[in-house]
């Protein structure tokens, strides 16, 4: 299962990413994305620990269900808890995510996901962050996602990661029907390129998310995160740069970094992260900016490439 055009939304902001999102903006976000055509919805249990997949699940409830590519993950269930602990998502539900790779971890988070976003199918599943966990994975939730699969509960079944090495790893042992890779194919971090180009020649489409490696890309000033982490000053100063060059074309570094991995043969889509329906707006008139090649020679010499 293909999505129709080339961005779709990323649910984790929907989930309180570093701050609270209003019911009223969260749903304003999906409605803003349908009406400009995107059709690809990501969320996960860990997002907002289950918020984001409440949220959209809500949102997209009008919409005709065959129009819509949903996506979520297994990896993770949420357990009652006192609080949600250390968590970089704001106002959760008392929620403790715990990782779980095992087939019955897999069939608990699958069975819970359904219930909060309201749905009996789920078009892409991921399995989510099994960086510590590759061996169970392999073993345990991918043969358990495949019987969900073959009973058409899941459409596809695909990996979701931040680690180029743990895509290798998968690979290795898996035929994926997709890869989401988070922030290894941007403007300041090439390191997936050679998993990218792995995949092209399997035939394994990438969906590309992080683009804006957790906002440093979209405003590169200081306090911006990285990597979900406030970015390092030398980070910030490589950022600038880029924005430089950019400026020298007059092509805005956000435009720069929300087409860049679309320029690979693999990638699929990108999947920006919006909390209001202004922010996917703007990220949508991002891909109409025209970029010219030699900006791009120069973007790809200043990071090595």
């Amino acid at each position: 299962m293909r999505p129709s055009g080339p961005v779709g939304l990323g649910g984790a902001a929907l989930g309180n990413l570093y701050s609270p999102v209003s019911e009223e903006d969260a749903e304003a976000t999906v409605a803003a994305a349908w009406a400009r055509g995107v059709r690809f919805f990501d969320t996960a249990p860990l997002y907002g620990h289950g918020l984001s997949e409440q949220r959209l699940g809500r949102a997209l409830a009008p919409y005709p269900r065959d129009e819509v590519v949903l996506c979520s993950k297994v990896g993770r269930v949420l357990e009652p808890a006192d609080d949600a602990g250390d968590t970089i998502f704001a106002d959760v539900p008392p929620l403790h995510p715990r990782f779980d790779f095992s087939a019955r971890g897999v069939e608990a988070s699958l069975t819970a996901s359904l219930d909060r976003l309201g749905v009996d199918r789920i078009d892409v599943v991921h399995v989510h962050d099994p960086d510590d966990h590759v061996q169970q994975a392999v073993t345990e939730a991918y043969p358990a996602l495949a019987r969900w699969r073959d009973d058409a509960v899941v459409g596809a079944i695909g990996l979701g990661t931040n680690l180029p090495e743990t895509a290798s790893a998968v690979l290795d042992e898996v035929h994926l029907d997709w890869l989401l890779l988070a922030g290894r194919y941007t403007l300041l971090d090439r390191s997936g390129a050679d998993v990218l180009d792995r995949c092209a020649s399997l035939g394994v489409p990438v969906i590309a998310a992080g683009v804006f490696n957790s906002g440093l890309l979209a405003d590169p000033t200081e306090g911006a995160h990285w990597f979900y982490e406030p970015a390092p000053p030398e980070v910030v100063a490589r950022a600038r740069r880029l924005a430089d060059a950019c400026d020298q074309h007059g092509v805005p570094l956000a435009a720069a970094a929300i087409q860049l991995p679309l320029r690979h043969p693999a990638v699929t889509l990108v999947l920006p992260g919006a909390r209001s329906a202004a922010e996917i707006e703007a990220d949508l008139d991002l891909l109409d900016v025209e970029i010219p090649e030699r900006l791009w020679d120069e973007l790809d010499a200043a990071s090595g490439t």
